[in-house]
């Protein structure tokens, strides 16, 4: 699990957000979820997925087809996700357009999966526990 867009990064505005660059060495997939926040009547907003070869070279990143979704002024605090099994290049990131009107993205998260080498370590900022067959008691 890694951030894609922070609340700061998503806050209200008309300039599109380019979410975190992340790197697919060693996944075979990921899931980007985004959960939108207040849009205002008349906004212009959408989501995509970008992919790369170098995430280091800002412009290099490149739409992937057929991602495109668009986002209604009335999806006040829906969910968006795009997932993308075996992307063709390293590097992936989402990408959300934003004109004419306040739009918000509360957040962004990408969940990658199938692990080429486990225990997966987390991202930044992200806590928590895995318990496969758990017995019952106290927790």
């Amino acid at each position: 699990i890694s951030t894609a867009i922070t609340p700061t990064a998503g806050a209200a505005g008309t300039t599109a957000i380019e979410g975190t660059g992340l790197d697919m060495a060693g996944f075979e997939s990921v899931l980007m979820l985004l959960r939108m926040g207040a849009i205002t009547t008349g906004a212009v907003t959408s989501v995509k997925a970008q992919q790369s070869s170098d995430d280091a070279v800002a412009d290099a990143y490149s739409d992937i087809e057929g991602t495109s979704q668009t986002i209604a002024d009335d999806d006040d605090a829906e969910f968006f996700y795009i997932d993308l099994v075996k992307p063709t290049k390293r590097y992936v990131r989402v990408y959300v357009s934003r004109a004419t009107q306040n739009a918000v993205v509360a957040e962004g998260h990408y969940f990658q999966y199938g692990a080429k080498v486990e225990p997966v370590t987390q991202g930044t900022g992200v806590n928590g526990e895995i318990h496969i067959s758990p017995a019952e008691g106290t927790a």
